[in-house]
């Protein structure tokens, strides 16, 4: 237990908010190399096995199988022809295969007879000046691991989700390398939720925005709501940040109850702790859309009610002015006979009852809230 004990800590970058650290998804493959294969390495004894030239997928094997230890091999958006050799190599199953090659799949665990096939869905925060109805606030990857006895294989999909520096941390712990590629599968899977968690924050940060925009007052103390496609940009992006959590818990469910000879049994017992934090971070997007549909139907409804302002007012207007309407109507018409017209203050007396009707029914409305 000693040998792991430190294993959160060696594994874990510190969680420094998305919006400032974007160093953390930086791309490792090389875009004048032509080869997908971004690192090959044999690890023995807990430690890296330097040699003076890169090696080769097939060389790296050999060496394993030779000497003993295991080789972790990372690529990025491998063709079908580049992967084809190293699937022969390492006898992995086509159907794995074929979804490490398509990519666009949901996250998943399955078991072959000498391998476990894990897909994760990298999220990374797009960071941005100012919500619109057009920003993007997640950008989602997928990272994908063959664990085998004596072999570790990520093929990555996305220019997110970097494990150069995750790699980095574990060839600077020795005795959690010794628990071979469980030990790696596990760091990924923390890795990626680890992101997860940031995500949350950030998102919830722009929630928590478009939230007071909505229900913060306008002119003269009603609520002067926001822009409904910001709304629902926020909810689709949330809708894909949920596809990349929710389908997670099940696999690290499986991996933390259920032995399977892959997997050293002191790893096991953390892949809890990450079920664990999956489920915290689909709590929060199952709430994030809730919220959101909240948010959402409160500022079509302040729409409403704003609408229903301005027909009020309009109406109000009507009435005023339908009083020196129906007075000139009256006095337009051509007729000989008409009360007071030759009267000399006939007049003044007319258009200051018009007046006075019209002040009476403003002061009327506006007491009523109508104005």
């Amino acid at each position: 237990m000693s040998m792991i004990r430190d294993l959160r800590a060696a594994v874990r970058p510190s969680r420094v908010s998305l919006r400032k650290d974007s160093g953390a998804y930086d791309t490792t493959r090389d875009p004048a190399t032509t080869s997908a294969v971004v690192d090959c390495a044999v690890y023995r004894d807990g430690a890296r096995v330097e040699t003076d030239t890169p090696l080769s997928p097939h060389l790296a094997m050999r060496q394993v199988r030779r000497d003993g230890g295991f080789v972790w091999i990372g690529l990025h958006e491998p063709t079908e022809d580049e992967f084809a050799g190293i699937a022969r190599e390492f006898g992995l199953h086509p159907l794995a295969v074929e979804d490490a090659v398509q990519a666009h799949q949901r996250p998943k665990l399955e078991r072959y007879d000498d391998s476990l096939f894990t897909v994760f869905k990298t999220v990374h925060y797009v960071d941005h000046d100012e919500l619109t109805a057009n920003s993007e606030v997640v950008e989602t990857g997928e990272v994908m691991c063959f664990t085998g006895r004596d072999f570790f294989i990520t093929v990555r999909h996305g220019g997110q989700g970097s494990l150069r520096a995750l790699r980095h941390r574990l060839q600077e712990d020795p005795e959690l390398l010794l628990k071979g590629p469980s030990a790696v599968l596990h760091a990924i899977a923390d890795h990626v939720v680890d992101g997860y968690i940031a995500v949350a924050d950030a998102v919830q940060d722009d929630i928590d925005e478009v939230e007071t925009e909505v229900f913060s007052p306008g002119r003269k103390g009603t609520p002067r709501g926001t822009d409904a496609g910001r709304i629902y940009q926020l909810k689709r992006e949330v809708l894909e940040f949920k596809r990349a959590v929710s389908p997670l818990l099940r696999p690290m469910q499986l991996l933390s109850e259920r032995p399977m000879r892959l997997i050293d049994p002191e790893i096991q017992k953390y892949f809890r702790d990450v079920a664990d934090h999956v489920a915290r971070v689909q709590e929060q997007v199952i709430g994030f859309d809730e919220l959101l549909n909240s948010i959402l139907q409160a500022n079509l409804a302040q729409a409403s009610v704003a609408q229903n302002e301005d027909m009020r007012k309009i109406t109000s207007w009507a009435a005023i002015i339908a009083v020196p309407t129906m007075v000139c109507g009256v006095y337009g018409m051509n007729f000989d006979y008409m009360p007071e017209t030759h009267w000399k203050f006939g007049y003044p007396l007319v258009l200051s009852i018009t007046v006075g009707l019209c002040l009476g029914i403003h002061r009327t409305l506006k007491r009523n809230g109508w104005l």
